[in-house]
């Protein structure tokens, strides 16, 4: 993009519409660039259930969900030790892993100096679960009481294998940083019905007591290249919800009112001269930041919460910022038609001392996550609101560094590894795809991370490849060039 092109083809457009159209020369005008404007029938109205909010004139199909929940599992969780059962590896502890099974994948430089590549099967027990009989850790108890709710993905894959490169591929269809997050696009596709809360909520977990973490960039909600109101808005769990959404002291909301439309005339003047899109969405900013100083406190006051609820999210729920906590705020900001929200689960890269980690891990994230789906399903919410569940990538079958019979270390995998989702057009109780004896390769139906997103935008109304931005020349989406709808999943 060239700036000063792009400000002067404003300026010739200006000149052009705002000096040299007037009078019958406009109505003429106009008539030819929207004969609608001027037609005898008006066209029939856009049915409800297919009218968006934003740059879509209408869905592409009708939507079996209006929003999504991600519970995005940050650094990548051990599919061995949680989802993909494999009783055979028993057998194979301690045995190098079958050069057959690797033939010669990329590892990470983490690994790949190792002498030995050690199977480590998991050291917890698994059973069937729900009338589906799926087969889940004993890690899962909560989890495995909603299991017929659930669409559990055993192939995801993708390319990626480091951290930050593989969660900027699933959050933005790019390795590289810099395009637009799945919750910008769908602000920017389809809008949100709440004018006075983002459609695009973050929120932050904190980390577990003796926790690593990889490092979360605000670009990951990003809005990239698309206008800046669409991006991601994270909500802090300490002191205000969000920075300066407070009046200082002595400013009443009066006061604050005059003083914005003030600050939007002068924007719109700016605008006015030089075109530039980001004026506007600097306005709708600060108005949407106006209503949310009476939006965010109540959305945030838990106080009307029964007691029955409460202790369905855990001990942990009343505590701004726990995981539990913040799959309630999910939940109030699902309810009020936030379209696109977003829990970060860090602390799952275990690359040594599995067992204790994860364990520790999953007593905060099995109860609230299963309190979640009852919850909304309680609302009669589950059957259109779309939740997710997983991470950037997988675990390796063989042990990182140490093993023993209680503990091991995982690398990165990303080959396979398992996601879930459930509820808004999703089939409840079945398990898709299938990978080998050493849950290492895929062997049944490949579910790639642009699959994903295809699918999550499908059950939005959305045809993933008609939802697009011009960008430098090119017709960008969220699946960059790839991706098909996952339909045997679809209810």
């Amino acid at each position: 993009m060239n700036l000063f092109s792009e400000h002067a083809l404003a300026e010739t457009r200006r000149y052009f519409f705002g000096r040299m159209a007037a009078g019958i020369g406009t109505a003429a005008l106009a008539s030819v660039m929207n004969p609608r404007l001027f037609a005898e029938t008006t066209q029939p109205t856009v049915p409800t259930e297919l009218a968006t909010f934003g740059s879509l004139p209408q869905l592409h199909q009708l939507p079996k969900a209006k929003r999504v929940i991600w519970l995005f599992m940050a650094d990548a969780p051990s599919q061995l030790d949680l989802y993909d059962y494999k009783p055979n590896l028993q057998e194979y502890f301690d045995k190098d892993l079958p050069e057959s099974i690797r033939n010669g994948q990329r590892i990470t430089t983490m690994t790949s100096g190792q002498k030995r590549f050690p199977v480590a099967p998991s050291v917890f027990k698994f059973a069937q679960h729900g009338q589906s009989g799926t087969w889940l850790s004993e890690l899962l108890p909560n989890i495995a009481s909603v299991i017929d709710d659930i669409a559990v993905v055993k192939t995801v894959n993708t390319e990626a294998i480091n951290h930050d490169p593989a969660i900027t591929f699933i959050q933005t269809g790019s390795q590289i940083p810099g395009r637009p997050s799945a919750g910008a696009w769908l602000s920017y596709g389809i809008g949100c019905p709440n004018k006075d809360l983002p459609a695009y909520v973050v929120l932050h977990s904190r980390l577990a007591a003796g926790s690593q973490s990889q490092a979360l960039f605000s670009r990951l909600w990003g809005s990239g290249w698309l206008p800046t109101k669409h991006q991601g808005v994270a909500l802090r769990s300490v002191g205000d919800p969000v920075l300066y959404l407070s009046n200082p002291p002595g400013v009443s909301n009066s006061r604050r009112r005059v003083m914005l439309d003030g600050l939007s005339e002068l924007n719109q003047k700016k605008l006015a001269e030089v075109g530039d899109p980001e004026i506007n969405a600097r306005i709708a900013q600060y108005e949407m930041a106006y209503r949310m100083q009476t939006s965010v406190p109540e959305l945030i006051d838990m106080s009307k919460e029964t007691k029955e609820t409460l202790d369905m999210y855990g001990p942990e729920v009343t505590q701004p910022g726990t995981y539990a906590y913040n799959c309630l705020l999910a939940r109030r900001l699902a309810e009020r038609d936030v379209r696109f929200i977003q829990v970060f689960l860090r602390g799952w890269d275990h690359h040594g001392n599995l067992p204790p980690q994860i364990r520790q891990l999953t007593q905060a994230a099995d109860q609230p996550t299963a309190a979640l789906l009852k919850d909304l399903k309680q609302r009669d919410m589950l059957k259109d609101t779309l939740v997710v569940w997983g991470g950037e990538f997988g675990r390796t079958v063989y042990s990182q560094g140490t093993l023993t019979k209680e503990t091991y270390g995982r690398d990165h995998h990303p080959r396979n590894y398992t996601m879930w989702m459930a509820g808004g057009g999703v089939k409840g109780g079945i398990v898709h795809g299938e990978t080998d004896d050493f849950s290492y390769n895929v062997v049944d139906k490949p579910v790639h991370i642009h699959d994903l997103n295809a699918t999550i935008l499908h059950c939005l109304g959305i045809d993933h490849e008609r939802l697009t931005y011009r960008y430098q020349g090119r017709d960008f989406r969220l699946t960059d060039i790839e991706g098909k709808v996952v339909k045997e999943i679809l209810a």
